[in-house]
């Protein structure tokens, strides 16, 4: 009896998950109530009618009195956990006593956490999220929405099941030698391979790994590449775990002198390749960035867990886009547009690439733009006082120079440049012209308009664009990449799959505070 919903103010349905007992309950519950001979009502009409009182209630709450309710429980135990983002309303329910409201809390945020990375700074704009997350043609909006439903039912599952996502940690599964060797080699060879090529179409690999089951094999980033924080690694393994799940069956691949699970550790070391020293490659570790950043507890590396769910496996050629957050020396941008290729060597074990694609730097300019105006925003809402710039910000005519460089560079005659290009003048106007208001809470309509086109812009650069185009890694390099990576672990294969199945409890994890 499990339910988690999102809704905008006016009660419209942007998305919601169900489980089988929740979904039946609510057919039971309208279903019976329609006339004989007549259609019974969609499941998304019927979560309307039983969701709509509620956000109806929630929307009066804030507009009167800016504040609402954060949870509730039913007579019939059903437990309601509700949170604000913007204009939209996420509600998660759960009415067989599986989970507590701390439990449907992170499920809510472990669902932001994965519209961040799927749409990235979109999601700082509500009208344009709610577009997004709800597209007018229904069969963009049904793919949509099951691929968000198979994300969520991975994540339920991973967390009743396996030990990294129950305590919310990136786990390690450590041989070191053969650790180290992996590091080497992606670095040596695989990352320089691919980072030479012709075939590349300008993107770049920023960061290469690979994964057996949830566990992290191997890690290397390039040196000039940001840290690859656990919150995004974490909400990284729950994808590749929802495009390739684990399956014990088909991978129960365990050679008859390691069939004692619990035989102690015995480090297995087939002849090693040779290498030329150690890389010094830089890892994932070392960050504090709460996991899926739904919890604040310290995170980090540990060793062995378990198992995962199931997704019908995509074209491997196509890789997704994913928005990441990176500091590099052209600046700070929390939603950084990656391409993630999932390349599978065999069941079990994955390598993911990820990598730079070639107009990046638009994102960091549009995230200063909106930090810009953001800023502009609260100094304008508490009146004369907060007028002035601050020190430390830029002055107005400084953002009035640079955003001009920024739409003749982005250049194009397309609607959304063409509508940044309108919103600009419109502010301009207002804040520079002698006969405008000038610095003052008039301009609050537009600078939030202005953040409104610098998220269109983005989206439109970004998550509208068609992936199957010139940018991205060539299908026979991907299968050169498959194939040497494959040559490197053929003899460790099995090994891996029985190790990283061994259900080890962990005595390092730090597991603290909750939201």
């Amino acid at each position: 009896m499990k339910c988690l919903l999102v809704a905008s103010d006016s009660a419209e349905v942007l998305f919601y998950w169900t489980d089988p007992e929740f979904e039946q309950n609510i057919q039971e519950q309208y279903g019976a109530a329609h006339e004989e001979g007549q259609k019974p009502p969609a499941l998304e009409d019927s979560l309307n009618t039983r969701f709509a009182p509620i956000i109806i209630s929630c929307s009066s709450m804030i507009d009167r009195i800016d504040d609402c309710y954060t949870s509730f429980s039913t007579e019939s135990n059903h437990i309601y956990v509700l949170h604000q983002f913007d204009e939209c309303l996420y509600i998660a329910v759960n009415g067989d006593g599986d989970e507590r409201e701390e439990d449907l809390r992170r499920k809510i945020y472990v669902m932001r956490k994965l519209t961040e990375v799927l749409f990235g700074m979109v999601t700082l704009s509500s009208p344009l999220l709610r577009k997004e997350l709800r597209p007018q043609d229904t069969d963009q909006r049904n793919f949509l929405w099951k691929k968000l439903q198979g994300l969520l039912g991975t994540y339920s599952r991973l967390r009743e099941q396996d030990q990294s996502f129950m305590v919310e940690a990136v786990e390690r599964l450590i041989h070191p030698t053969l650790c180290e060797q992996c590091i080497e080699f992606l670095e040596r060879r695989l990352v320089q391979q691919i980072n030479s090529s012709v075939e590349r179409a300008g993107e770049e690999v920023l960061h290469a790994f690979i994964l057996v089951h949830t566990k992290l094999l191997a890690f290397y980033s390039s040196r000039n590449a940001s840290n690859l924080t656990s919150s995004d690694l974490l909400a990284l393994i729950l994808m590749v775990q929802n495009l390739y799940p684990s399956n014990s069956d088909v991978e129960d691949t365990t050679p008859e002198d390691t069939d004692n699970a619990s035989a102690p550790d015995v480090f297995y070391t087939p002849e090693p390749s040779p290498t030329q020293g150690s890389s010094g490659a830089a890892g994932a570790e070392g960050n504090d960035t709460p996991v899926f950043q739904f919890v604040d507890p310290d995170i980090q590396m540990a060793e062995d867990s378990l198992q995962a769910l199931e997704f019908p496996p995509p074209d491997p050629a196509t890789p997704s886009r994913v928005f990441l957050e990176a500091t590099i020396k052209e600046g700070y941008c929390p939603m950084m547009p990656h391409s993630m290729y999932c390349l599978q060597l065999w069941p079990g074990i994955t390598l993911v690439l990820l990598t730079k694609i070639p107009n990046s730097q638009v994102a960091i300019s549009v995230y200063y733009f909106l930090d810009t105006f953001t800023n502009l925003e609260k100094r304008l809402r508490e009146g004369p006082e907060g007028a002035a710039t601050p020190r430390g910000q830029p002055p107005l005519h400084d953002l009035r120079s640079k955003m001009d460089k920024f739409i003749r560079a982005l250049g194009g005659s397309d609607v959304q440049t063409s509508q940044l290009q309108n919103a600009w003048a419109e502010f301009k106007s207002k804040a520079f012209s002698r006969t405008g208001p000038g610095v003052s809470r008039e301009l609050l309509p537009w600078c939030r308009s202005m953040k409104t086109q610098l998220c269109a812009v983005y989206r439109q650069c970004f998550v509208a664009e068609t992936l199957g185009g010139a940018q991205r890694l060539s299908p026979s390099l991907q299968d050169r990449a498959l194939a040497m990576v494959q040559e490197k672990l053929m003899d460790w294969k099995d090994f891996l799959l029985v190790k990283s199945k061994r259900n080890i409890t962990m005595v390092s994890y730090p597991v603290q505070g909750v939201l």
